[in-house]
């Protein structure tokens, strides 16, 4: 007689090595992947939570070869005092005028119309940013 060995069923013994590996690199992943949203969630909130005033232009109106009107809307905190800076470009793409508006009232909203003086008719305007004196 002959002894023949039997293989014991599948899964009945636990588990095999590749299972374990798969297992644990399935973890492995599962924590570097929270630990990068993580670090993610950490930077982008460091980086709204500096900056205390933005801005946004709502629209612009040519008043007149040498003038513009912009609407700005500007947000920030309410004791946070600032500026924006607009510049507005010719047809050609040359820069006709550039202003730095002030924001020191004590509001967290704030929405107004500042007039641009330029040297030539400005054709584009853009909100160039804003910053905050604190």
């Amino acid at each position: 007689m002959s002894a023949v060995r039997e293989q014991p069923p599948e899964g009945r013994y636990g588990r095999s090595a590749e299972e374990r590996t798969d297992r644990r690199l399935r973890i492995t992943g599962a924590v570097l992947g929270a630990g990068l949203l993580g670090l993610v969630t950490w930077i982008g909130y460091g980086y709204i939570s500096s900056q205390t005033l933005s801005g946004e232009m709502i629209r612009f109106k040519v008043v007149s070869d040498r003038a513009i009107e912009t609407h700005l809307e500007v947000r920030k905190d309410s004791e946070a005092r600032g500026f924006c800076t607009v510049r507005a470009q010719s047809e050609d793409g040359a820069e006709v005028g550039r202003a730095d508006f002030r924001f020191d009232q004590r509001s967290d909203r704030v929405d107004e119309v500042v007039t641009l003086r330029t040297t030539a008719r400005a054709t584009a305007v853009e909100l160039v940013g804003c910053e905050s004196d604190t």
